[in-house]
């Protein structure tokens, strides 16, 4: 935030200067009309005139102090006034030495006048109180010209012109090549060389880095073809320098001198610049000279409170006729200021570097910036670059730290923020990065270790935010750590993070987008070299692999080759692929739709279970999880690789054909993926792409010297998989594979399967079950086919860890309904059916969440009417409760009978109480008695009349419940 208000701080001044730069030189001058007495007081105290010189020898290049050292007067320069009030200069001038002009006045210089002085090293200084102005089309020239004033102005099409006129170069510096080359001069950049046989590659070298700040230093001469044929001179100086406002709509040069088709362009001299406000449209350039080789740009100290940006301000090298491509290397531009160093090139491409020497350590600079064509070399065998702000390369630029014959070196960069956009970092050595945010846009950051292993591993820490756009890239063909506490983002197609041994680690969330690379292997012909490992010949599972130390480090004891470590959360939608990948202490792993996890072909070359070869006959597959198929060609048969590992804990790589070892056709097996570790298990892996480590196919065909072919080379055998963790995810269309590869034409054998595992680091049992995996793609460890006659290669293994009672399977879920398991393991078989004789007529067996652990098995009834446990209706609950069937009638007849009895007799009883005899005749009285005493037609008239007299009474005693029959009767 400091340094983006500091920025906007500047931005404004930048703006109030292109407001004020159209007012008149006397306006401003009205502005600040106070300035120093002793004006040479402000020079620092570390200014020097070359390689180790201080002030005092400045002083004594600077001889203008006092009226006395007055060379011209105002009337000697064609002028009218007084150096002590006004000079208008209105008429040109050809000095034959130095001019010294000094006063307590102000100098005009009117329109279309020129003033020069046109021998190397002749110097012009002007020491005034006052304002100079320079007019239009007005000319200065001379070796070296320096203004002091409150302030100076130079209008449109004016110059100060100190271009191929330099003195001596500082003594004991290489700046003009002796070589006969017709290379370029060096300065602030070195000189260019167009011959191809040149070791160093370069003309003349750089001097004054030391006073990068402060030059004052002229440029050198460019080198010749011949003794007779000379390069452009140097660049001479300028040096501006005012309390007040300085405005630029002219020109100040100070640029080499060009050279012929034989020689070589002179290089860039030094322009000092030191003013209140620095404003204008027009140019300031200290660059190279053309020639055969282009000169190298001189160097630009810039001391300003603001600087208008409409300005350009040129160090670039010069134009080489001889190779075309190969300019002049860039000069330095140096703002005191903003504590910035500035190397651009101009967009002119170049092959030849900027050496920068040394950097600050106890006054820090605040940026660094390479750019437009840059070559910037920190060639020390140790160096820092440390910065307060940002170290910015862009359009092409680059830095390379050491030497590439000797790549031993190590460097630090150091710095707030690393911003690139279409440029390089070479790294020649090992290589520390340490700053907060690292932007890469088509950019490339390449770390060389040399092929020996003597570097020590390099190390890019960005505490906040790591983001590859458009085609970025970091690669290492050494040990590479990338540390960070915030995003790793590889947003696209072409980024990438490559290296001969890669650790990410630290990161909140590493993301690598479509279509970008993260490998380890640098190359992935370098899988060969695991040949030479232990790994390729152990039996034994590294620790290292299962129980991982916790803190995430550096060890080339260590087996893999990719680490990915304690990051949160980890998404992979493009390619993430090792021959030996290990992610450790992360919580999610999302592969997406299009993303892969992938060890595939990047295992052994031959190993433990590589296939046997015959010269003239066909290779036999590569074993793993399974055997490798025989090859078989010509009637001859090459039997394939052994089955090796543990399928519960499968660690090892897959392995080879087995074919020559000179032999660019054998195939390689399957790397080794392993997810988590016993310790620290990752929470979620979620599979909507691929995780996969075949072994290779043979794709080509063999053939003999004779033009015939021989037979096929066996395929490599599938890797291991081994995943430590909570829950798993499989969508549909993602696959988990670890397949053998396919034998080559003419009789190869198939590889092996490989070994998938889970180790699962939690199972609920019992009513806390949960389903620990959700597999709706595929999970593949088949072997490979063979061609022709040849076999196909074995399955390997898919297992799980053993599962508690009551679940089963490689990811143990739930025994089916009507069986259960009373012992651990993951065998379907120990899921026993439940016994159906204790299950009643209507019942089924039911899902028990977590599994049946024991007999007997829980059932229901299969409807709602029947009651549990006997699955009987309400009436068979009662039979049964009584005996059964039989016994339950008969309690039931004998309860009948006895409750017809009982009812009777009480209907007897209550009959009783209720009627009155009477002594009449029972016949006449009773008119419902029956007709005993009648006989044929008249007794079945008076049954029928009897039968309706007794259906009426029978009605009115039911409507009249408070009639008694005997009440009846007796009326």
């Amino acid at each position: 935030m400091r340094c983006v208000a500091w920025w906007a701080v500047l931005l404004a001044a930048a703006s109030l200067v292109g407001a004020w730069g159209n007012h008149t030189v006397s306006a401003l001058t009205l502005v600040s009309e106070t300035w120093y007495d002793d004006r040479l007081a402000l020079v620092p105290v570390e200014f020097g005139g070359g390689d180790g010189e201080d002030a005092a020898g400045l002083r004594s290049e600077l001889p203008c102090q006092t009226y006395s050292a007055n060379s011209r007067s105002c009337e000697e320069l064609n002028g009218s006034g007084s150096f002590n009030t006004t000079c208008v200069i209105s008429s040109s001038s050809s000095l034959d030495g130095d001019l010294c002009v000094y006063g307590d006045g102000s100098v005009e210089i009117r329109p279309h006048v020129k003033i020069i002085c046109p021998f190397r090293g002749c110097y012009i200084t002007v020491n005034v109180s006052g304002s100079v102005r320079i007019g239009e089309h007005v000319e200065v020239i001379a070796g070296s010209v320096s203004l002091y004033a409150a302030n100076v102005s130079l209008d449109h099409h004016s110059t100060i012109n100190t271009t191929a006129l330099a003195g001596e170069p500082p003594p004991q510096t290489s700046g003009t090549p002796h070589s006969l080359e017709g290379a370029g001069g060096g300065h602030g950049g070195r000189g260019a060389s167009c011959k191809v046989s040149n070791d160093t590659n370069w003309g003349g070298d750089v001097y004054a880095w030391s006073t990068l700040d402060w030059p004052w230093s002229y440029g050198s001469m460019g080198g010749s073809m011949s003794a007779g044929q000379f390069g452009g001179y140097g660049g001479g100086r300028v040096m501006l320098r005012t309390s007040g406002f300085l405005n630029v709509d002219g020109q100040v040069l100070a640029e080499g001198g060009v050279g012929s088709l034989k020689g070589g362009g002179g290089s860039g001299g030094s322009i000092i610049i030191h003013a209140f406000k620095l404003s204008g449209n027009g140019t300031i350039s200290a660059a190279g000279g053309n020639g055969w080789g282009g000169g190298g740009g001189g160097r630009i100290s810039l001391d300003c409170y603001s600087i208008q940006q409409d300005l350009e301000i040129t160090v670039h090298g010069g134009q080489s006729f001889g190779c075309a491509q190969n300019a002049g290397a860039a000069g330095t531009i140096y703002d005191s200021s903003l504590q910035t160093l500035k190397v651009s090139n101009g967009n002119f491409t170049t092959r030849t570097e900027t050496p920068l020497l040394g950097f600050p350590m106890t006054r820090l600079w605040s940026n660094v910036l390479v750019e437009r064509y840059a070559k910037v070399l920190v060639p020390l065998l140790w160096s820092r670059v440390q910065v307060t702000g940002q170290i910015r390369l862009l359009t092409k630029g680059s830095i390379c730290f050491g030497l590439s014959e000797n790549p031993i070196s190590e460097f630090e960069l150091v710095a707030e923020e690393l911003l690139m956009s279409d440029s390089v970092i070479k790294v020649y050595g090992a290589f520390r990065m340490y700053v907060k945010v690292l932007l890469m846009w088509d950019s490339n950051i390449q770390i060389d270790g040399g092929a020996k292993d003597v570097v020590l591993a390099s190390m890019l820490e960005a505490r906040n935010l790591v983001v590859l756009r458009h085609g970025s890239v970091i690669s290492s063909n050494t040990d590479l750590m990338v540390y960070g506490q915030g995003l790793l983002n590889l947003s696209g197609p072409g980024d990438g993070i490559k290296a001969k041994r890669l650790f990410l680690s630290l990161f909140y969330n590493i993301e690598v987008g479509p279509g970008s690379l993260v490998q380890a292997p640098l190359d992935e012909a370098v899988p060969s070299n695991l040949d030479a490992l232990s790994r390729c010949e152990s039996k034994t599972c590294p620790s290292e692999l299962i129980t991982p130390p916790d803190d995430c480090h550096v060890n080339r004891s260590l087996s893999f080759t990719l680490q990915i470590c304690r990051v949160e959360d980890i998404t992979v939608s493009g390619i993430v692929r090792g021959s030996i990948i290990h992610i450790h202490r992360a919580r999610t792993v999302t592969i997406a739709k299009d993303g892969t996890i992938s060890a595939s072909e990047l295992g052994c070359k031959e190993g433990i279970g590589k296939g046997k070869f015959l010269k003239y006959g066909a290779g036999g597959g590569a074993g793993h999880g399974g055997r490798g198929g025989t090859g078989i060609y010509n009637g001859m048969r090459s039997e394939g690789g052994l089955e090796y590992g543990n399928a519960d804990l499968p660690c090892e790589l897959g392995s080879g054909s087995g074919g020559s070892a000179l032999s660019a056709d054998n195939t390689a097996g399957g790397g080794l993926i392993v997810i988590g570790s016993m310790k620290w298990p990752l929470s979620r892996l979620l599979v909507y792409g691929s995780l996969n480590s075949d072994g290779e196919s043979h794709r080509g065909t063999s053939g003999n010297s004779n033009g015939t072919f021989k037979g096929g080379v066996g395929g490599g055998s599938g890797g291991s998989i081994l995943l430590f963790l909570q829950w798993f995810l499989l969508e549909k269309n993602s696959s988990l594979s670890a397949s053998g590869g396919n034998g080559g034409v003419y009789g190869g054998g198939g590889g092996g399967g490989g070994r998938i595992h889970f180790h699962w680091s939690y199972i609920a049992t019992g009513d806390e079950y949960v389903h620990i995996a959700s597999v709706n793609g595929t999970i593949v460890s088949s072997g490979g086919s063979g061609k022709n006659d040849g076999h196909c290669g074995e399955d390997g293994t898919v297992t799980g860890k053993k599962c508690p009672k009551g679940l089963y399977g490689t990811f143990c879920t739930e025994c089916p309904v009507g069986t259960y398991k009373n012992v651990v393991g993951s065998n379907s078989s120990l899921c026993i059916p439940c016994s159906v004789d204790s299950l009643p007529n209507r019942a089924e067996f039911i899902y028990i969440r977590g599994g049946v652990t024991e007999l007997p098995c829980p059932y229901r009834c299969i409807s709602d009417k029947y009651k549990m446990p006997n699955c009987y209706t309400p009436l068979e609950e009662l039979m049964y409760t009584f005996g059964g069937p039989w016994s339950f009638s008969i309690i039931l007849s004998l309860t009948v009978i006895l409750l017809a009895l009982v009812l009777s007799a009480l209907r007897i009883k209550i009959g009783e109480s209720d009627i009155t005899y009477r002594a009449t005749n029972a016949i006449h009285n009773d008119g419902c008695s029956f007709p005993f005493l009648l006989s044929g037609q008249a007794g079945q008239k008076k049954l029928r009349a009897m039968s309706t007299e007794c259906t009426s009474w029978d009605l009115i005693l039911s409507e009249s419940p408070g009639i008694s029959p005997t009440h009846l009767l007796m009326r």
